[in-house]
């Protein structure tokens, strides 16, 4: 909607469209809240959000070229009696930093090769005319048709009147360019069975069938191929039991999106990338495990999920590195648990590691091998599919709107209105904001602000080449005591995420050396060949490399409180998690808070089921069925 169409009354305004926001906002609007949902981007999804290729590149030169410094308008002349403002920031201002951006592969390459190609194929065919030329001048001189031809030629260009000769040439002529083409044929037949030197670039294909070349891709061709990447600005995973999913299937959200199965979990240990078995069929079909170590594993896990209260007692405050010690399962088993299963560090405490063990187990077979669902076409998806679902219950939308301040009645500690970049009053009940539009001195300061380092590399092929399209969550253990441990997804074609031929690769940690590219190019090193990336060794290669760091939320982080008036409530954003239980539990907490007498986003109703009052409000067919029987009643 254009900002000149606003409407100035609301029940609710949120402010960001990342998940916490837009699940807030379904959730309001399907229990019948006016909402406005406003941000200032141009995309949806906030800090959420998935970007093709050319739609990132625009975003980092943007990110790289804004300032901190937010614009202040003078809305003075707006203000009414006892009314206070609280000015707003600008959303991505200091919260995305330290981008770098690395290119291994070049359109100068391409361009040489092509060039270089080209060269080839002409020096070959002027060889091949000079050769045919010098063949015909031989022919033409034992020929005495020809010699005629020729003399009658020369006749003709200083004495073009003479007809009969005109005639004689050209029919002599026309012998020599079929005679010529002939010979041409001949020879290049000749040449083809005589020649054993490796044929020419463009005739190659068929040359070493049994070692298929790799396509070389550059620059240019990922350019060209932009609009089949869609790249997550935080990477994430949906647990199959989550609270995401059992919400996306609670409120028929499901239907916007499509999912793939995470197909494998893999970890990389002592210089080698191995895959995990975490289902019962891989257990017993994994080969680096004996026979004895499937026992102890399967015997683990199943007392895993009895949870013994006794042992939490025990272990309540040590390591569950110490607890996996204690059962004798050795070290395979230990590595697998620890990193790969519970996703925990050797600080971990026991309760946790134990939890996140069962939480895992607990998620296995429900839609497949492992615990874990990708949207299709990334993660910006899910924010998008339920703005979709409060726009269907009369939501309104506005990106690229720019927002100013609102104003805080403080004799009541409430705002009542919302001043937009335009100058415009909307007055609202309740008011959602994305926690970086929050000023400084209305943040939980109690809370220190994490960081975490993010990669996203596009790469020639998979870290562990398989028999077909994987997705794969990667564990990789630190190198050595104080550096973190890395969390890498790899996401294949089949995922929409990346164009065919290319793999998309993305790296989380926590931020400990001061920049992404300083925590994470060890692990790139390692792993991949970032300099050299059409190279047909071992390692993947790295086409195009991306860094930065993101402020991120604590898992554990309450965002109201006494700072803020009643009626504001504050998202936190993405967490340094791979599930996505504190953004859905954030939600729930403020639509409760916003309406507490309504059902959390109940079942939305399928689109043919649909009915519209006069007012174009929309509401379930059985909903109404319901009223119209209890005023019959």
């Amino acid at each position: 909607m254009a900002a000149e169409d606003l409407p100035s009354e609301f029940d609710v305004v949120i402010v960001g469209t990342g998940l916490t926001e837009s699940v807030v906002a379904a959730a309001c609007s399907r229990a019948g809240q006016k909402v406005l949902h406003l941000d200032t981007r141009s995309y949806y999804a906030s800090k959420w959000a998935s970007f093709t290729f050319n739609a990132l590149l625009t975003w980092i030169k943007e990110h790289q070229e804004q300032s901190d410094s937010n614009e202040v308008h003078d809305w003075s002349g707006l203000l009414r009696e006892g009314e206070e403002p609280i000015c707003l920031l600008n959303a991505d201002s200091a919260s995305i930093r330290n981008l770098q951006v690395f290119c291994s592969t070049s359109e100068e390459e391409e361009e040489d090769e092509e060039e270089e190609e080209e060269v080839h194929c002409c020096v070959e065919e002027e060889e091949s005319c000079a050769e045919s030329k010098e063949q015909t001048a031989d022919e033409r001189q034992s020929e005495k048709k020809e010699e005629s031809c020729a003399e009658s030629t020369e006749q003709t260009a200083h004495e073009q009147q003479m007809e009969k000769e005109e005639e004689s040439c050209a029919e002599s002529t026309e012998q020599l360019v079929d005679m010529q083409h002939n010979k041409e044929e001949e020879e290049e037949e000749g040449a083809h069975a005589e020649k054993e030197e490796p044929a020419p670039p463009r005739r190659q294909e068929t040359a070493n069938q049994s070692e298929p070349s790799r396509k070389k891709l550059t620059y240019a061709h990922l350019l060209k191929e932009g609009r089949r990447f869609n790249i997550d600005l935080i990477s994430k995973l949906m647990y199959a039991r989550g609270s995401l999913v059992e919400l996306l299937i609670k409120s028929n959200v499901s239907r916007y999106a499509e999912f793939k199965n995470v197909t494998r979990i893999l970890t990389y240990r002592h210089g080698n990338v191995e895959q995990v078995p975490c289902s019962r069929a891989d257990v017993f079909a994994s080969r680096q495990l004996t026979m004895v170590e499937k026992r102890k594993l399967m015997r683990f896990l199943a007392s895993c999920l009895e949870e013994r209260e006794d042992e939490l007692e025990v272990y309540s405050g040590r390591p569950y590195l110490e607890f996996l010690r204690d059962q004798q399962l050795g070290d395979n088993l230990e590595h697998f648990l620890l990193y790969s299963i519970a996703m925990a560090t050797e600080h971990t405490h026991t309760p946790a590691g134990l939890a996140s063990t069962r939480h895992f187990l607990r998620c296995l077979g429900r839609y497949g091998n492992t615990p874990f669902l990708f949207p299709v076409y990334g993660l910006g998806e899910i924010p998008q599919c339920f703005c979709r679902m409060c726009a269907v219950f009369g939501g309104v939308y506005c990106l690229r709107h720019p927002i100013s301040c609102l104003l805080l009645d403080k004799s009541a500690n409430r705002c009542t209105t919302l001043i937009d970049g335009h100058g415009q009053r909307i007055t609202c009940s309740h008011f959602v904001l994305e926690d970086n539009y929050l000023p400084v001195h209305l943040k939980n300061q109690a809370t220190p602000t994490r960081s975490i380092s993010r990669g996203v590399l596009i790469t020639d092929r998979s870290i562990l080449p398989g028999d077909k399209d994987q997705v794969s969550l990667v564990t990789i253990p630190p190198a050595e005591a104080g550096l973190p441990a890395v969390r890498m997804v790899e996401l294949s074609p089949s995922t929409m995420t990346c164009a065919p031929g290319t793999y998309l690769v993305h790296l989380t940690c926590q931020s400990l050396l001061g920049s992404a590219y300083d925590d994470l190019s060890p692990v790139v090193t390692r792993m991949f060949n970032a300099t050299q990336p059409h190279d047909q060794g071992r390692r993947p290669g790295v086409l195009w490399s991306f860094y930065f760091n993101m402020d991120v939320a604590a898992a554990t982080t309450e965002a109201d409180g006494d700072r803020l008036p009643s009626n504001v409530y504050v998202c936190s954003g993405p967490d340094s998690e791979l599930g996505h239980e504190h953004a859905i539990k954030q939600a729930e907490s403020i639509f409760h808070k916003i309406v507490p007498d309504q059902d959390f986003c109940p079942p939305a109703p399928n689109p043919e089921d649909i009915l519209y009052d006069a007012e174009d409000t929309p509401y379930d067919a059985g909903e109404r069925d319901e009223d119209e029987e209890a005023t019959q009643g």
